[in-house]
């Protein structure tokens, strides 16, 4: 089946060249002229483990092709998947959907044959809804069915998750659709991926809840762990202890400095924002939000202490920026509110991250950036751990202690354990460990 993504960002790559590695012809639209140029060089726009291997593999096949025009791009294409952005809305919180909504007058325009046309952007529940209204608006005499497949990938672990997913949420209101989702996922059967069949405003309810979901999770081990901290427990062991319970499972029960990214943060806020027009209240959710914007502060607060209460004229030093391992993404990370916290209390701070400085260097411009982990170190009052890279999980603690100016150690991920941190001269400050 030829297949035909609108977008070519995070998740419409990312799903276009898996489904071009199942043997599709995958076809990537998208505006952006210079980043079309760049990926048929083979440059990724976004960092994305064994993404830049699997895209150069099926374009070189003739599988994968990417282009600007949409007319080309549609063109007898059997499914068309709406991926692109849908970032928080300025001032009010609620999901951005006008490049939703622009992509499916632009399908129906230039469409000409039967096609289904699939949401796969994170959108709030009665999208569809809408996209069909504005395809009947633009062409009435089109033969198009509107369905919902939600995305469920973790940056960072994208292309596993797409090829060996928990289940494939497919919402319809008519058996055709179905029908030639079920043959898009067809390749996937061999590994007995459930497909779950539902309504369009279920399907589309699904992905903001499971977010939800999770972000309260993260937040509920963060808040235990300050617990954990004030009554002399380890929320490592806690969150063993119940996650061994199968009701509770042992995912998002590590505790840290808040969550970010482009899906926890702008989803919570679009499903408040949804709740709200419906009058109903999520109380829960809400608290989550607010819990998580606190957080990140509190850290830059619990790095400051850590340094001795007073760290104006002190070098802070930052080893990860990125809002989780082998990800660039910055979007809402939490190094940003800890990084202004810093900056705020009068510190220099120096960071490095091993892929996303780049995308780092425009939002702090105000901070030094070093060539790796040990130069962050050199000279420093302290140094925080901030993402967990691999890189950062067996670091030499003897040269960093002996290159700092006060050796402390500020484990915003719980990846050292203190007796090892200590016996290398260094203090240490972790999350929810006594």
């Amino acid at each position: 089946m030829k297949i035909t993504m609108i977008g070519a960002g995070y998740v419409g790559l990312v799903s276009g060249a898996c489904f071009a590695d199942f043997g599709h012809d995958v076809i990537c639209v998208d505006l952006d002229e210079n980043k079309i140029r760049a990926l048929r060089q083979g440059i990724m726009p976004i960092y994305e483990p064994g993404l830049d291997a699997m895209v150069t593999r099926n374009a070189e096949a003739g599988r994968l092709l990417f282009t600007s025009s949409l007319q080309d791009g549609i063109k007898d294409a059997g499914a068309i998947f709406i991926a692109v952005g849908t970032p928080s809305r300025r001032g009010d919180g609620h999901a951005d959907l006008s490049y939703v909504y622009q992509a499916a007058r632009d399908i129906a325009a230039a469409a000409t044959g039967p096609v289904v046309i699939v949401t796969k952007s994170t959108v709030p529940v009665g999208t569809g809804d809408e996209v069909e209204r504005i395809i009947r608006e633009v062409a009435p005499q089109l033969d198009a069915k509107v369905a919902s497949n939600p995305e469920f990938l973790r940056e960072g672990a994208a292309i596993g998750d797409f090829k060996r997913p928990d289940r494939i949420v497919i919402g319809v209101n008519d058996s055709e659709a179905e029908a030639v989702l079920r043959d898009v996922y067809r390749p996937l059967f061999l590994n007995q991926a459930p497909i779950f069949v539902t309504g369009r405003r279920t399907a589309e309810m699904i992905k903001y809840a499971a977010n939800a979901f999770l972000a309260t999770k993260i937040m509920f081990i963060n808040e235990v762990a300050d617990l954990c901290e004030a009554v002399g427990a380890d929320v490592q062991e806690v969150a063993r202890g119940i996650g061994m319970d199968n009701r509770i499972g042992s995912k998002f029960l590590h505790a840290g400095p808040g969550y970010g990214g482009s899906c926890f943060p702008k989803d919570t806020l679009a499903l408040l924002k949804t709740a709200e027009d419906q009058g109903v209240s999520l109380r829960l959710v809400e608290s989550v939000v607010k819990a998580n914007d606190s957080r990140k502060r509190a850290m830059g607060r619990k790095i400051i202490q850590a340094a001795g209460g007073d760290v104006r004229g002190k070098r802070i030093g930052l080893l990860g920026l990125a809002f989780k391992p082998n990800t660039d993404d910055m979007r809402d990370s939490p190094s940003l509110a800890i990084v202004q916290s810093l900056l705020d209390a009068g510190a220099e701070v120096v960071a490095f991250d091993p892929e996303a400085m780049e995308m780092a260097k425009p939002l702090m411009p105000a901070i030094d950036y070093a060539d790796n982990a040990y130069d962050v170190a050199e000279g420093a009052d302290a140094v925080a751990l901030v993402t967990e890279w691999d890189a950062f999980r067996a670091l030499d603690l003897a040269r960093i202690a002996k290159s700092m100016r006060n050796p402390c150690l500020v484990d915003l991920r719980n990846v050292y354990s203190r007796a090892e941190v200590e016996r290398h001269g260094l203090s240490y400050t972790s999350i929810g460990r006594p």
